[in-house]
């Protein structure tokens, strides 16, 4: 009986992308054991995957801010999780880290097969490995099932899982019930936030506030559609912003649900309308319909997978420097975001009217 560990410290995205893996792995060795080392705050994506056995839920980052608060709890947190990984016994590691720190500990609790990407000499610790100078001209799912190979697995399965409960699945559909919609009628969602990973720099993929303001009032105006505006609370302020500018009057949920909730919710919608971010891919994940805005990030690469038109549109306004993010690397914006800013209200209200009402 094999056991996998799979180690993804990144965020909702990423995370997400790593679950056509794990299906081709469990259906390859059904007896097998699969653990996953994750962040704290994208353990409610995994806690319901049924080809996960255990979640690791600690990564750096967690054990950093830790240690800010207290050193003697961050060492305890550190060596609490040393051991729990140790005890695990794993065979194989599938490390999506880019870090040679995360490879390293595997190194030292006896992991023999060490399976990864070389992204600037920081694969030093695997054993297996592809170098890697970035993702281009394909999805990142295909790069992480490449590494597949290596255990002589060739990829069937190729679409992201979500699973949740009936319980978060019912206890979303009351806080949707706020909008008491009637039978029949569609529910769209609009995430104008997302692209919490970039940190400040986040504002560089979002369509403008204005517009889906424009958009959600034209949706529920004109299509009878039930809107409902979604943000973490770091992004409150946007979504505020946003159901302020309104004429019809949205539910607004910013910073009213956790994500294991926000899951329920977008789960519930027959729609998610948002920017390049965890929501969206949620929301692929889930087998909902989305609209989604992409700017700086090449949709190729980071958009909706599969791409299937039928379910999913992607707008963005290509100019000469798109797209801008490469190699993981953000270059200067030298025009004014032109990707984004030029995607008008009427580009977005048409490819509303395709996906929900050229079924």
């Amino acid at each position: 009986m094999k056991r996998f560990l799979i180690i993804n410290p990144f965020g909702i995205g990423d995370v997400l992308f790593t679950t056509p893996l794990l299906k081709n792995i469990r259906d390859a060795f059904p007896g097998c054991f699969i653990g996953y080392w994750c962040n704290q705050r994208v353990e409610p994506l995994l806690k319901h995957n049924r080809c996960i056995d255990r979640v690791f839920a600690l990564s750096r980052g967690d054990i950093k801010k830790i240690y800010g608060k207290s050193k003697l709890k961050g060492m305890a947190e550190s060596l609490k999780l040393f051991c729990a990984l140790k005890k695990a016994k794993f065979d194989i590691s599938f490390d999506f880290s880019l870090d040679h720190r995360y490879t390293f500990i595997t190194k030292l609790i006896s992991v023999k097969e060490r399976i990864g990407y070389d992204y600037k000499g920081r694969g030093r610790f695997l054993t297996k490995k592809v170098e890697l100078s970035g993702y281009n001209q394909k999805h990142v799912i295909e790069y992480y099932l490449d590494l597949l190979k290596f255990v002589g697995i060739k990829a069937s399965a190729r679409t992201m899982e979500l699973d949740l409960s009936e319980d978060q699945f019912r206890k979303a559909g009351k806080i949707i019930s706020a909008l008491s919609p009637q039978a029949g009628e569609r529910i769209v969602g609009i995430a104008p936030g997302a692209g919490a990973s970039w940190g400040k720099d986040a504002y560089l993929k979002h369509w403008p506030a204005g517009n889906y303001a424009e958009l959600a009032d034209r949706l529920s105006l004109e299509l009878g559609l039930k809107v409902l505006v979604l943000a973490d609370q770091s992004e409150k302020m946007i979504a505020d912003n946003l159901a302020a500018a309104m004429k019809s009057t949205p539910l607004n949920l910013a910073g009213k649900t956790s994500l294991e909730e926000l899951i329920g919710v977008i789960a519930n919608l027959d729609l998610l309308i948002t920017n390049d971010g965890g929501p969206l891919h949620i929301a692929v994940a889930l087998g909902k319909k989305t609209l989604s805005f992409f700017g700086p990030v090449d949709p190729l690469v980071y958009g909706p997978f599969p791409a299937d038109p039928r379910k999913h549109r992607v707008l963005s306004v290509q100019r000469e420097c798109s797209p801008c993010y490469r190699n993981f690397r953000l270059d200067p914006c030298v025009n004014q975001r032109q990707c984004l800013e030029g995607i008008t209200t009427q580009m977005a209200f048409d490819a509303v009217k395709n996906l929900l009402f050229n079924e």
